[in-house]
């Protein structure tokens, strides 16, 4: 007897798979890989998935059906191979911010202690040294970097990038800058409900043309709240750096801050602590020092409290608040205060390096609840 494929197809219109009531022909389950080799036959049956209940049964009434139907001579029994369909292929998720290297977060527990002077500051010292740096105004109730920086009023722009319409942001002394008071009216209150609130900034990490950056600086707002929440779910932070200042109250706020990021579910390295006003310093007698919020070392305690450094003590100088009035962070100088700016971007500079050495890569966090 000659044995052709269409003999064995015949034969196998004759299995019907369970529940359909269509034969295994019809439903296309006969893979075009059949092969005749005297008696022997052989070829494969494809199931929609492995853990198909009827595999075994179909298999063997299909081997029943070419005995019955065909021959009983055929060696067939065994020679059904079984396959399913290769899973499709899943696509690794986009990295938010593919190019940056390092997301430094600002934080404080309370307004009023300079947290946004010492975040722009610190992206000047750190342009200043070479590094490639971003700064985002996360602050969304309360933007401050336009007026610091001298962006007021500044229009934005987009352009295509690997036909993504982007967001370009502002340059400013060797920083790439945006705030949410660009796209807003400063002279009106910004009425934010939280999940307005989030997407907004959402769209300024995720929508914005970033590109190559050493540093990306995320100047967040005072306390913890679910911008904050949101920060942390949109990009993995390398490190938060806290400011305070030496009043109890500040203090009080600062150690919420730190709480919160070694939080279990959130669990960011806290690069180190910023004592801000450490002392007050006349312009003309850079030399003498006033602590006009005590000297009491209670920064100190509570970096020791918490095992984590101080990064720097910056003093409070008149002409810091001239210098953000004005639009030029006074760490463009070569005072005393710009002196102070500067080696704080070199003891964040060795903290990320250290994080990095020793603690795996920040990865974005899961917060379900």
């Amino acid at each position: 007897m000659t044995l052709y494929p269409n003999l064995i197809l015949d034969a196998l219109r004759n299995v019907r798979y369970p529940g359909t009531g269509k034969n295994i022909v019809e439903m296309e389950m006969v893979e075009d890989d059949m092969r005749i080799d005297g008696n022997k036959v052989s070829f494969s049956l494809i199931f929609p998935k492995s853990t198909d209940p009827f595999i075994k049964s179909v298999v063997k009434a299909a081997e029943q059906a070419i005995l019955t139907f065909v021959s009983p001579d055929v060696d067939i029994v065994g020679n059904i191979a079984v396959k399913t369909p290769a899973a499709p292929a899943v696509e690794a998720p986009v990295p938010v911010l593919p190019g940056v290297k390092n997301i430094i977060a600002v934080s404080s527990g309370k307004g009023g202690v300079g947290k946004s002077t010492v975040a722009a500051n610190l992206a000047v010292a750190l342009a200043r040294e070479g590094y490639k740096v971003g700064l985002l105004d996360a602050d969304i109730f309360g933007p401050s970097m336009p007026k610091m920086f001298g962006i007021e009023g500044e229009q934005l722009y987009m352009h295509e990038v690997d036909g993504r319409n982007l967001i370009i942001p502002v340059e400013r002394f060797g920083v790439k800058l945006l705030s949410i008071g660009l796209v807003i009216d400063p002279d009106k209150a910004a009425l934010w409900r939280g999940a307005m609130a989030s997407n907004a900034l959402k769209q300024l990490i995720e929508q914005a043309d970033w590109g190559e950056l050493d540093y990306f600086l995320i100047d967040m707002p005072p306390g913890t709240s679910d911008i904050h929440l949101t920060l942390v779910q949109t990009v993995g932070i390398t490190g938060a750096i806290v400011v305070t200042t030496p009043q109890q109250v500040a203090l009080a706020d600062a150690r919420k801050g730190v709480a919160m990021f070694r939080e279990p579910r959130i669990d960011v390295p806290v690069l180190g602590i910023v004592d801000n006003m450490a002392w007050f310093t006349p312009e003309k007698h850079p030399d003498e020092r006033y602590y006009i919020f005590g000297n009491d070392q209670s920064v100190d305690s509570m970096a020791a409290e918490y095992d984590v450094p101080i990064l720097a003590r910056i003093p409070l100088v008149a002409s810091v608040g001239d210098h953000n009035d004005a639009g030029a962070p006074i760490a463009l100088g070569d005072t005393a205060t710009a002196f102070a700016f500067a080696h704080l971007a070199h003891e964040v500079i060795d903290a990320v390096d250290r994080r990095n050495n020793e603690l795996p890569p920040t990865a974005k966090v899961n917060v379900t609840k």
